[in-house]
């Protein structure tokens, strides 16, 4: 079988890695000339609404997936027209807009941030004044790794922030005192059979994920996938979704979904049963789904910018280092390391060492 994956960096390089074992084959549509993913597949270098690009990937491809949210809606639904395509187009439109994302949550009865749209000016004096400050201004779409936003802490800040992010469709989102950051990865199979990992408590740099740890038996776990279960069945999903969320006590909000495979679930490659890839692509190909109990306790950290060089970070015996083959840059994912032990304390001794080493 020949899996089309719209995108080609790393998380598509990700896919192609865990399901070169299971037999598949993978053809990339992705605009890169150096594409880290192109070595593990065809490569059609085309934007992601070149129509001939999306005929070739239609004629070649069994099934579609994608691996990221900011691509046209018409691409997915050019492509959904002839051949199978997982996650599905609502999904697609739902998590690239904030506010069909945050009314869908709402509708679903999961709790979040107040919010309130901004389209102008005297739009943001108002919705300001509703909400409160601090705040979060961010772009309905298009935005991702701390991209598109920006933190309203007094009214003095409003005409900057205007002239910085405005001009576009917008968002206002109460800003949440949160005591963690956690995601909770769910797949969900063709046949509407669902599977959870433990959570993934998340601490983030600029925006950009930086550390992510597997929380096997946490208090919340209960909590987080009843959540992510909602979106999951109302819109009849097929895939790896990955639901962020913020706790406040005993409260989770929601703060946004990813329709795919996502980076705070890196650990499982290492750390679960059956990775986070595989059982992507077990969904959306038709095959069963793997376990997805977790394998001790897991860390992931990410390199932004640069790998730090590969001995060093390897000096650890119990560190996997993964490089993307990306050009290094600034604010750029550009590998990661996961490491696996028995317990935390054990975990907690292993990533002080390997933070001390990079």
């Amino acid at each position: 079988m020949i899996v089309g994956i719209v995108g080609g960096g790393q998380l598509a390089r990700m896919l192609a890695l865990a399901g070169h074992p299971l037999g598949l084959r993978f053809i990339f549509l992705d605009p890169a000339p150096d594409a880290c993913a192109a070595p593990l597949g065809e490569h059609l270098q085309g934007e992601f609404d070149n129509r001939r690009c999306l005929e070739q990937l239609a004629e070649k491809a069994d099934v579609i997936t994608y691996e990221f949210e900011n691509i046209p809606e018409q691409s997915i639904a050019f492509l959904s027209e002839r051949l199978p395509v997982y996650p599905g187009a609502e999904a697609l439109a739902v998590a690239r807009d904030r506010l069909r994302e945050k009314s869908l949550f709402r509708t679903l009865g999961i709790p979040t941030a107040p919010f309130a749209t901004v389209d102008s000016r005297e739009e943001l004096e108002r919705a300001a004044v509703e909400i409160g400050l601090p705040a979060v201004l961010k772009t309905r779409t298009l935005g991702y790794d701390g991209k598109g936003q920006a933190v309203l802490r007094q009214p003095g800040d409003l005409d900057e922030v205007w002239e910085r992010v405005g001009g576009v469709p917008l968002l206002l989102e109460g800003f949440v005192p949160f005591e963690r950051e956690i995601s909770i990865i769910a797949a969900r199979g063709r046949d509407g059979r669902t599977a959870f990992y433990p959570l993934s408590e998340n601490t983030h740099r600029d925006g950009i994920l930086h550390l992510s740890l597997s929380r096997p038996g946490d208090p919340l776990q209960p909590e987080a996938e009843a959540c992510a279960q909602r979106p999951l069945d109302a819109l009849d999903y097929m895939g790896v979704m990955a639901l962020e969320l913020f706790q406040i006590g005993d409260t989770l909000l929601a703060n946004e979904m990813a329709p795919r495979v996502h980076n705070s679930g890196h650990w499982t490659i290492e750390g679960a049963e059956i990775s986070q890839f595989e059982n992507h692509l077990r969904a959306v190909t038709g095959l069963p789904l793997g376990s997805t109990e977790a394998v001790g306790r897991a860390a992931m950290l990410n390199f932004i910018g640069t790998v730090p060089e590969a001995a060093r970070v390897l000096s650890e015996p119990a560190v996997h280092l993964h490089v993307y083959g990306k050009a290094p840059r600034a604010g750029r994912k550009v590998g990661h390391a996961t490491l696996r032990a028995k317990d935390e304390e054990a975990i907690q001794g292993q990533l002080g060492k390997l933070l001390a080493l990079v």
